[in-house]
């Protein structure tokens, strides 16, 4: 045990050294790596940031469910609180609205006043208008609950609109995707930056090489210090990003925080939480630590 760690200490100490030896180099592998992960990282946040304000700031998704003309007293009030009871964990907010005040609130308009004058009754139904939860799948639960709720007795007709839901869900999914293609094109931009980096470290140490191999290294001990520099280029280069991410989001937030307030919101965009940042550190180590074993095993042949 203790000999592994030796070989593991000697393996960093040599890797650090290399990466100290070159410190402009290095230096610039680094930035260009750090530049390119940002990206994704920014991505991110704005998709994190924007997801639950968009939530917020649309229209809440509601159903209406119109009551026939000649139904019964009180039977807004019996399905508003079958919805309550038996839809609690799709529902978060049900009101009844009487067929008096919504026509007291139409004649309050002067564009209906008029003709709501000349009627010789109220032709309006009693109403229930449901609120559902915030989840993922709105525009399918609005649909189930307005086909089960036509079902029922003394409804006329159950009206909703989710095509602000299914533009949402498109919306945000539509951001997920590019999000995923542009952290995928990064990774291709790092791997490729490791992998010819290690390959120039390892031709240019042939000789090095070639001298342990004569005095019995095993090809582990050779290949180990190019491993650690690809793990480390990848989570010191994804920590930078992290660094660049945040120094950009200042001048962002500077410059979103006159357009929230036109609309009455306070928002900021902010980076995602800790474990996910953590997750993308170790993750940039991986593979970059792979791209560099693949890198030192195709360039140490010889």
């Amino acid at each position: 045990m203790n000999a592994w760690l030796r070989q593991h200490r000697y393996a960093l100490g040599i890797t650090l050294r290399r990466m100290l030896a070159q410190p402009f180099s290095s230096a610039a592998n680094l930035l260009v790596m750090a530049l390119a992960l940002a990206l994704p990282i920014l991505g991110g946040a704005v998709l994190v940031s924007v997801q639950p304000l968009a939530r917020q700031v649309s229209v809440a998704p509601e159903l209406t469910v119109f009551l026939k003309l000649n139904a019964p007293a009180g039977s807004a009030d019996a399905i508003a609180n079958h919805i309550r009871k038996d839809f609690d964990a799709q529902v978060r907010n049900v009101r009844v609205i009487g067929r008096d005040s919504a026509l007291a609130e139409l004649r309050r308009n002067p564009a209906w006043s008029d003709a709501l004058a000349v009627l010789p009754s109220n032709p309006l139904p009693d109403a229930v208008v449901a609120t559902l939860r915030d989840g993922e799948g709105l525009a399918g639960i609005a649909n189930d609950l307005a086909a089960t709720w036509k079902t029922w007795d003394q409804v006329e007709q159950v009206q909703l609109d989710s095509q602000w839901v299914q533009r949402l869900e498109a919306l945000l999914r539509f951001g997920r995707i590019g999000l995923i293609f542009v952290a995928a094109c990064v990774a291709m931009v790092v791997l490729a930056t490791v992998f010819n980096t290690v390959r120039m470290q390892a031709l240019s140490q042939r000789e090095e090489i070639a001298v342990a191999r004569l005095v019995g290294a095993t090809e582990s001990f050779v290949r180990r210090p190019f491993l650690y520099l690809g793990a480390l280029s990848g989570a010191v280069a994804a920590l930078l990003a992290i660094g660049v991410a945040a120094l950009a989001l200042t001048p962002l937030n500077d410059a979103m925080l006159s357009l929230a307030r036109s609309y009455g919101a306070d928002f900021a965009i902010h980076l995602p939480e800790l474990p996910w940042l953590a997750a993308a550190v170790i993750t940039a180590g991986i593979l970059a630590a792979l791209s560099a074993r693949w890198s030192v095993k195709r360039s140490t042949r010889f």
